[in-house]
């Protein structure tokens, strides 16, 4: 199916799940999904309907969790980043209840810096599982990805320090890989390149871009191709102090076709430093 045949399919699920009004889709677009079961006569999805998501469905969370923060010293001294609370709640918190939401069970953290920290995680969400990247502090952050590459599939991916305002962003279903990010005309920030709908690049700063946040997903076809070239990246020794997603972006931007999924920013932050986590929680103030 299309993305058009989709979103009207993802809006008629939700639509019964929450019993919500069901929206009508364009006529060309009912008619089209009528043919094929998908919905009854009364602008109801049905259980073929349902069944044709079921590739689309998101099945997993992988958290990158492993890095010290910097930047956000004194605070990082005794506490990893997205262990941080801001309004009261710990930043990775905020994302993984998004992630629940949206109906996604199976969730990974990875963690290096002050791994016991996480355990406190347990007590509001005890199926997390984590696992362990002692590789944090020699390599960047491909050695996370390598470490979780057999879970990136039908998952989200996040980058685990972000402050998610939206968690409408992180819905049950997703048409194709993507990241997330915001049309800018410039950005000294991470960006992505776009051409024809399609990701290209991925750079530090760059014009007519979309300005990018550590949120992606990755199907399945996707997700396994990305484990393979991870760890060959990795195997080289050039390969090790890279950012992960270069790899499908800039090594082997021919083997992937990933998105970029318009936002703003008001629907996520990235909180760098202590300053700036002082500017949107004033209870850090001295």
């Amino acid at each position: 199916m299309d993305k058009q045949q989709f979103d009207a399919l993802v809006a008629l699920e939700e639509a019964k799940r929450t019993g919500a009004a069901a929206p009508k889709a364009p006529a060309e677009v009912a008619a089209w999904l009528q043919d094929r079961g998908y919905v009854d006569g009364k602008n109801t999805i049905t259980s073929a309907g349902v069944e044709a998501l079921e590739p689309h469905r998101a099945k997993r969370a992988v958290f990158f969790a492993a890095g010290f923060g910097s930047r956000l010293v004194p605070i990082t001294l005794n506490t990893p980043k997205p262990m941080i609370r801001v309004h009261g709640v710990r930043i990775i918190q905020r994302l993984i209840d998004a992630v629940r939401a949206a109906g996604i069970e199976e969730i990974y953290v990875v963690r290096g810096y002050l791994p016991r920290e996480f355990e406190v995680l347990k007590l509001e969400n005890p199926d997390i599982r984590f696992i362990d990247n002692p590789l944090y502090d020699s390599t960047n952050n491909i050695s996370s990805a390598v470490a979780a590459a057999d879970f990136m599939r039908d998952a989200y991916v996040f980058e685990s320090d972000l402050l998610l305002r939206n968690p409408g962003l992180i819905t049950r279903y997703q048409y194709a890989t993507n990241y997330i990010g915001v049309p800018v005309e410039h950005t000294d920030d991470w960006c992505l390149t776009v051409e024809n709908d399609r990701a290209t690049h991925i750079a530090k700063g760059g014009d007519d871009c979309y300005h990018m946040f550590g949120i992606s997903y990755w199907t399945d076809a996707d997700g396994r191709r990305l484990a393979d070239r991870l760890r060959t990246v990795f195997e080289r020794e050039d390969g090790k102090q890279i950012f992960w997603d270069d790899v499908a972006l800039n090594w082997y931007p021919d083997d992937f076709s990933v998105q970029a999924r318009e936002c703003t920013f008001d629907d996520v932050c990235e909180i760098d430093t202590f300053a700036e986590l002082q500017d949107i929680d004033d209870s850090y103030r001295c």
